[in-house]
């Protein structure tokens, strides 16, 4: 059997959390044992009789921080257990995150990661207890648990026995750091809208050769970025 990777999230709002990490492929890789996930509450690890886990900035400029003893407790507990490979924090200001990241994370056993909220963390938690800082974009959401999702999506979907078919994760878009090409399904015609006739030849290399001459095509057009 496979490995179980485990995965720990720290947030202030779980609930955040429940939907997308209970349903579809990631559903199922929990089901089957081969991703452990675990949601955990920080405001459990406040030794505050109000359980808050922020307060305000030394610099005074609006908005609340999370505190550091919460976190580094929280933290604490979990490495107490067992080795991490990765403690992640997720920041608008961090590397963004891509399929390659993606693909290196799904290689590790355990990993943890700290959802942001408010206006930060306390950067002494950057500067000791996080081994790398990730973005999902240039922008900034209300908290950091949509970015914790998506990455375990991204993640969690590139472990052995996940997909059923493990060959579709490895067509997706950005595996090799062009855009999938584009997909038809029948009705071969539909409405005089047709499907590409090199598709319904059933010659595998020169659907491959297509499909290819299309992903580079898309990639400069869409993003040319990806091409260096």
């Amino acid at each position: 059997m496979s490995k179980k990777m485990r995965i720990d999230l720290l947030t202030v709002l779980p609930e955040m959390l429940e939907g997308p990490l209970n349903h579809s492929i990631i559903k199922r890789a929990k089901a089957k044992g081969i991703v452990e996930i675990q949601v955990h509450n920080i405001r459990d690890y406040s030794l505050d009789k109000h359980k808050r886990v922020d307060d305000y900035a030394f610099s005074g400029d609006a908005g609340m921080v999370l505190c550091i003893e919460p976190i580094d407790r929280a933290i604490s507990d979990l490495k107490s257990k067992r080795v991490y490979d990765e403690i992640i924090y997720t920041s608008p200001d961090g590397e963004l995150f891509n399929q390659k990241t993606a693909n290196r994370f799904s290689t590790l056993n355990n990993i943890i990661i700290l959802c942001g909220h408010y206006k930060g963390i306390d950067q002494r938690i950057r500067d000791h207890l996080i081994t790398r800082e990730i973005s999902i974009g240039d922008y900034v959401l209300t908290g950091g648990e949509m970015a914790a999702a998506i990455m375990t999506d991204a993640i969690v979907r590139l472990l052995p026995g996940a997909i059923s078919d493990e060959q579709s994760a490895l067509t997706d878009s950005f595996q090799d750091d062009l855009i999938a090409p584009p997909v038809y399904t029948r009705p071969a015609d539909y409405k005089g809208w047709k499907v590409p006739e090199i598709l319904l030849s059933g010659n595998t290399k020169l659907i491959n050769e297509w499909q290819f001459e299309q992903s580079l095509e898309r990639t400069k057009k869409l993003r040319p970025g990806l091409l260096g």
